[in-house]
């Protein structure tokens, strides 16, 4: 066990524990890897067998030499991205050369590398599994597996006798395989198969106690992501992703911040890499710091390793951070003072009784939805937007770019474009150009110093608030909570020039219509 001052020494560590913190706390060492996938250039085209492996054996080359720097920087889990090993944009037919059965491991204990020869066509899995192994720290990885089935006793069978499935493998230090998971929120995926039900699936490490496991879209879904944190009690997730960033609402490390901060949960997200498709955004996140790597210019592979506090509350020692909160509680902080001289609005003093009703709103697309937005004027306001029974509130202090325009932003209802989810989103986002059509659309930096204090009137109390700085910088809020009817966040003192503020409400029960 490394000591919480020794940790503090090792310069080659990002630490986000607290080192003041009680020297009965314990950490462990994570590693997240961004990875630039060696892809297939011609993915719709049938490999055979063994040149599907010597494709996937270039990117585990990567992976290996990952491994091996990750376990010398004390790294005792590493989390590798979503489709790193095979790539994308597969037909059914076409992945089939990159195919392999994963067993149950809550059926089968397996060590792939100890015993090579127990199944057929696990190469990779026999690779992976020697990692963990030589290195001795837990491996969690991203492939396309193979499970048969019987048409005359299923009926969800497909055709060719087997289900594709988009699967997480995890393998332990001595590289046993010790959990599976089947990714069931699929994103255009026309190659797998979502599983009949969610799976929600954990696995027990003996420096942390126990970890849950999810990919990329399911973190927007009740079943597995939600589901793992309220109804398991899980506040440690790893989760291999390829996530296209989406801004103003969703960039990778944006959501995966607020995912952090309002679960209450520690997450360790590695996306992929690629500078064509908008790909990157990987990090170490708990509730209270955050490790990260966003670059939409370079084309190289990222490490981040850092040492957090034990999360799970089972585990003897854990809760290292400090004392959690309920998932979806907030974080109650001292008051947030807008006003010069001391006196407090908003945040932690009373919802304002009579917020100022905007003189014009208007309508503008925003990641394809309809929502209902108002410009900021002056360099200080109150502001009011409503989109049905959601009321957005906003106070706000800038400073800085005069020229930069912003709006307060308001919408509920069904998101139906690249998935169908139900929304309550307050939002304050920089607008793209001086014009109110400019509002909503993408843009990646502000000079503008924003001093706030955001609320809506939410039905859901799935609330992930989000604060986002430019160059893409996740931040986190003063203080957040429900007061009453109104959930809010507050930040002042930002360094950097203001994105976005967002309170993305998630209704999960309303998401079929």
């Amino acid at each position: 066990m490394i000591s919480p001052m020794a940790v503090c020494a090792l310069r080659a560590v990002a630490v986000l524990w607290l080192c003041a913190g009680g020297a009965e706390a314990r950490s462990y060492v994570a590693a997240v890897y961004e990875h630039r996938v060696v892809l297939n250039a011609r993915p719709a085209e049938r490999l055979s067998r063994s040149a599907a492996l010597r494709h996937m054996q270039q990117n585990l080359d990567v992976f290996e030499e990952q491994v091996t720097a990750a376990a010398k920087q004390g790294a005792q889990i590493i989390v590798f991205p979503e489709d790193a090993i095979h790539g994308f944009n597969f037909s059914r037919e076409s992945v089939a050369g990159y195919l392999q059965t994963v067993p149950d491991p809550a059926a089968v204990r397996w060590s792939p590398c100890s015993d090579p020869s127990r199944f057929p066509n696990t190469e990779v899995l026999h690779r992976l599994s020697c990692m963990a192994r030589d290195s001795a720290l837990f491996v969690v990885a991203n492939l396309p597996d193979r499970q048969p089935c019987d048409a005359g006793s299923d009926r969800r069978c497909p055709p060719d006798g087997r289900y594709q499935f988009n699967t997480d493998v995890v393998f332990s230090d001595n590289g046993t395989i010790v959990a599976r998971y089947h990714k069931h929120n699929l994103y255009f995926e026309a190659a797998f198969d979502a599983p009949a039900e969610p799976e929600l699936v954990t696995f027990h490490t003996p420096f942390a106690g126990r970890f849950g496991v999810f990919t990329c879209f399911d973190i927007l879904f009740a079943e597995p992501a939600l589901a793992l944190v309220e109804a398991r009690g899980v506040r440690q997730l790893v989760y291999p992703t390829a996530w296209m960033n989406q801004l103003p609402l969703l960039a990778a490390v944006q959501f995966q911040r607020s995912f952090s901060y309002a679960a209450g949960v520690t997450l360790l997200a590695a996306n992929v890499r690629s500078a064509a498709l908008g790909m990157t955004g990987s990090g170490i996140f708990t509730p209270w710091q955050a490790l990260y790597h966003h670059d939409t210019r370079g084309e190289t592979g990222k490490l981040l390793v850092a040492t957090v506090p034990v999360l799970d509350p089972d585990a003897a020692g854990g809760t290292g951070g400090g004392p959690l909160p309920l998932p979806f509680s907030g974080y109650p902080e001292p008051e947030f003072c807008l006003r010069e001289g001391g006196e407090c609005e908003g945040g932690g003093g009373a919802f304002p009784e009579a917020p100022a009703v905007p003189s014009s709103t208007f309508a503008a697309e925003m990641m394809y939805d309809n929502f209902t937005m108002a410009l900021l004027e002056g360099s200080a306001g109150n502001v009011t937007v409503c989109d049905g029974a959601l009321c957005c509130h906003l106070l706000f202090r800038r400073s800085g770019a005069a020229d930069e325009p912003y709006a307060l932003a308001a919408f509920q209802g069904l998101h139906v474009v690249h998935g169908t989810y139900a929304l309550e989103v307050c939002a304050l986002v920089r607008c793209a150009g001086p014009a109110p059509s400019g509002c909503g659309g993408e843009v990646d930096h502000a000079h503008t110093l924003m001093d706030f204090w955001l609320a809506g009137t939410f039905s859901t109390r799935h609330v992930f608030p989000g604060v986002l700085g430019s160059g893409v910088q996740p931040d986190r809020p003063d203080r957040s909570g429900w007061e009453g009817r109104h959930f809010s966040m507050s930040r002042a003192g930002m360094r950097a020039g203001l994105l976005t503020a967002v309170l993305y409400g998630r209704a999960y029960d309303r998401d079929h219509g």
